[in-house]
């Protein structure tokens, strides 16, 4: 769990880098896919499972 945890935080400064320096290019959407993959089996991908249901439940409640 340690070596995921620290694979984890070693993709997201990655990239939260090249965000702010480049953009998203191909190999940066690798990497972010990877950091997806990595953060998914953390044990707070329940949270953030929760967190996008209660976003899309919000927006989908939305009357225009």
């Amino acid at each position: 769990m340690i070596l995921s945890m620290s694979g984890v935080v070693l993709l997201g400064i990655v990239v939260f880098l090249f965000f702010r320096k480049d953009g998203l290019k191909g190999s940066h959407a690798c990497v972010s896919a990877l950091f997806g993959f990595y953060l998914a089996s953390t044990a707070i991908a329940p949270s953030i499972k929760a967190g996008g249901e209660s976003l899309a439940s919000l927006l989908g409640g939305i009357k225009f």
